[in-house]
């Protein structure tokens, strides 16, 4: 009897484990996180029935694995805006899709042995990756980066997966071609840049887009220098140098790019932890109400 009791325990703590591997467990929407929405509502005047759908909706993701967090923070944004409820409900179901999105992408290239899932913060990549298709990204286009970001053959964290999408994303948003883009994010990748490093790396590209849809800078150069060991903080010092010395309104112009890039810390993702104000994983920041 004691020893089928033991059996029948060890079955189910290996169930869990498996369970565990593959999905997160259920996050619910916390009871401040409740209360903070229900004070919103009612400041605003917002019908109950109306909010508690955006309720139910964070709290089935959250059954599902899915991080509630930035979901919260999305519905209380919009809340404190004024938005109406049902101008919050497409923008809350597109977050939710874009983090099936990812978490579908990421469960993939664990299992396909690109992406090693206890190096890392897998809700913290999870959010990256949601933002990244918030922003542009396409789940093929981060499915490509995850194959040929690879180091010899060797495993990535979660989180340079992560914040290599949202790089893909924010040099896309520069009109710079996605193929051209990945190339130099996947090559950063593989010569072993972190997390902060890709994203430096992504804001930089977008700072000089117009060097690049110029034609001054192209991406194959910035890809060779990185492919020789040059880090993303010094890969356009040549270009910033002559433009400070030249006096025309090239500096001008990139300290406005600086700051108008979602104020300057929506790409900071490898310093702490790819959420953005209001809006966490998945969305477009302040942009979607």
């Amino acid at each position: 009897m004691l020893i089928r009791m033991s059996q029948n325990r060890l079955v189910v703590v290996a169930l869990l484990f498996l369970l565990g591997a593959g999905t997160s467990w259920a996050e619910p929407l916390s009871t401040q996180d409740r209360d903070e929405i229900g004070r919103l509502r009612a400041m605003r005047g917002f019908a109950a029935e109306d909010v508690n759908r955006l309720v139910e909706q964070v709290n089935k993701a959250g059954e599902r694995g899915l991080p509630t967090e930035a979901l919260a923070n999305k519905v209380k944004e919009g809340l404190a805006k004024g938005v109406e409820p049902q101008r919050i409900d497409p923008v809350l179901k597109q977050m939710v899709g874009n983090f099936e999105s990812a978490r579908e992408v990421l469960q993939e290239s664990v299992a396909k042995g690109m992406v090693d899932q206890d190096q890392g913060n897998r809700q913290r990549a999870m959010e990256s990756l949601a933002e990244a298709f918030g922003r542009g990204a396409t789940a093929d286009e981060v499915r490509d980066l995850a194959r040929s970001g690879q180091h010899q053959g060797q495993k990535m964290s979660p989180d340079t997966l992560g914040v290599g999408a949202k790089s893909l994303a924010v040099i896309k948003e520069a009109m710079i071609p996605s193929k051209d883009g990945a190339a130099v994010v996947a090559e950063g990748m593989r010569q072993g840049f972190r997390p902060a490093e890709l994203a430096d790396l992504a804001r930089e590209i977008k700072r000089h887009g117009q060097d690049f849809r110029e034609g001054r800078i192209t991406t194959e150069s910035i890809r060779d220098q990185i492919s020789r060991g040059e880090r993303s903080d010094r890969l356009f010092r040549d270009q910033d140098h002559s433009r400070s010395g030249g006096g025309d309104r090239g500096g001008d112009r990139m300290d406005r790019g600086r700051d108008s890039d979602r104020g300057g810390r929506d790409d900071r993702s490898g310093d702490h932890g790819g959420r953005s104000d209001g809006g966490g994983g998945g969305g477009h920041g302040g942009r979607d109400h």
